[in-house]
């Protein structure tokens, strides 16, 4: 998934991230609410793990504006305030789960996989097509039986494929959802990667390229 994690704190947001990015995720930060509205409005994200109390524009402001843009992005929010109060004040602004600090890594990836599940059709735990199973939550892929050792790149570039079902999966989609903001989209991360992918499959060929248009699995 696509996540964006805004904290104003440098050290935990880069912590934060680290975690997320364990678990294949693409993640991105922002400190503020002003940077955080102008990645929003670029990328696509599905989750945004927002801290409340931000400088520039308070996170209250940042999760009513993205609720009422429509978008499909779900929004934890993120606060040291423990009283009852300040947790439905925060829901009653839309957003879609609510962690108070200090919270345990483990549970905000949970909490941030199960919004992220809200977001996309649902998908059955684990994915399947042409022989390949991929189960997200213990992270294994397998081919006819055959374990294969994927990168976090190309276990998440696979997830895309294989959730698009047989449908073409444009560049632009995989470094969307599996890159995040400083990947270059002129160095060919996506294509190497997709060359990798097929090597590890092994034969017969299962990753397609439509000229002009994507990728997709047969």
């Amino acid at each position: 998934m696509r996540v964006l994690v805004v904290e104003d704190e440098p050290m935990l947001a880069d912590a934060i991230a680290e975690w997320l990015r364990e678990d294949s995720h693409a993640v991105d930060i922002a400190h503020d609410g002003g940077t955080a509205l102008d990645r929003i409005a670029v990328h696509g994200y599905d989750v945004v793990v927002l801290d409340r109390d931000l400088p520039v524009v308070h996170g209250d402001e940042v999760c009513r504006r993205v609720v009422a843009s429509g978008a499909a992005t779900r929004v934890l929010m993120l606060t040291a305030a423990v009283e009852i109060t300040d947790r439905v004040d925060g829901l009653s602004l839309g957003a879609d789960d609510y962690l108070t600090k200090p919270f345990a890594f483990p549970e905000l990836a949970a909490r941030i996989q199960s919004l992220g599940r809200r977001c996309r059709p649902a998908a059955p735990p684990v994915l399947r097509r042409s022989g390949v199973t991929l189960d997200p939550a213990r992270h294994e892929v397998f081919r006819d039986g055959r374990y294969l050792p994927l990168s976090k790149k190309e276990f998440a570039v696979l997830t895309e494929l294989l959730l698009a079902d047989g449908a073409t999966v444009s560049a632009e989609h995989l470094l969307e959802k599996a890159w995040d903001e400083h990947a270059d989209p002129f160095t060919g991360a996506v294509r190497l990667t997709i060359l990798k992918l097929r090597r590890k499959l092994g034969d017969p060929p299962l990753v397609e390229t439509v000229t002009g248009v994507g990728y997709r699995l047969r």
